[in-house]
């Protein structure tokens, strides 16, 4: 059951939260593991009391890491048309856009598509091993920051809707093969947003300025 959290005036700061949606400040709940705890006024979950964060998302970030390369660099799909055909992938689709005169296009697809997705799996894997090792944590704090920072930036949700209406598009004037690369990037973007779900931010700054010793566990 969620467990409202409470105003309470005149107390230590590490001992309030904000409400994300109305601002108002609430005194932080002890929550058991798979408790949640919502705003009394507008009903807004503030965070979610999971167990073995720390665990469960290294999992997913190595399995994303892992998925990284053959989903940008495996084709997507293969092409026949009037006897020639080719096998487009994430890389060449940008190589195509700047050889194509669209540079900015083209920087644009890699950082939104490629650069930033990475960067942020890197931030988090560095993030949950100074939390795994104990070590590093106030690096672990600077790059959690900037992940947050990059999270608005990696938009591989649009980019798969982009493949989608262009394999729908040229199935009428091609044999459009799906090639393995699709399955890879498709499995990458899902492990990403079960990764968004499990990793619980307020664990993470917890375990990460030492207020949650278990958050590891």
């Amino acid at each position: 059951m969620p467990e409202s959290a409470t105003p309470l005036p005149e107390l230590a700061l590490e001992q309030l939260i904000a409400c994300h949606e109305c601002d108002l400040l609430l005194r932080k709940p002890s929550l058991a593991h798979g408790e949640k705890a919502e705003c009394p006024r507008c009903g807004f979950e503030l965070y979610t009391h999971r167990q073995q964060v720390v665990r469960r998302s290294m999992a997913l970030v190595i399995a994303a890491l892992l998925l990284y390369v053959p989903a940008n660099f495996l084709p997507i799909m293969q092409l026949n048309l009037l006897g020639r055909s080719s096998e487009d992938t994430l890389w060449s689709g940008v190589q195509g856009l700047y050889n194509s005169g669209m540079q900015g296009v083209a920087v644009v697809v890699f950082l939104c598509s490629m650069a930033v997705p990475l960067l942020k799996l890197l931030c988090q894997f560095v993030v949950l091993l100074s939390i795994r090792l104990d070590i590093g944590r106030s690096y672990g704090l600077l790059l959690y920051r900037i992940y947050h920072h990059l999270r608005d930036w990696g938009m591989l949700e649009v980019y798969l809707m982009g493949i989608l209406v262009a394999l729908v598009k040229l199935s009428d004037i091609a044999d459009v093969t799906l090639g393995f690369g699709l399955l890879c990037f498709i499995a990458l973007l899902l492990i990403q947003v079960w990764l968004e779900v499990t990793m619980s931010p307020q664990q993470i700054w917890e375990a990460l300025s030492g207020e949650d010793t278990n958050a590891g566990d």
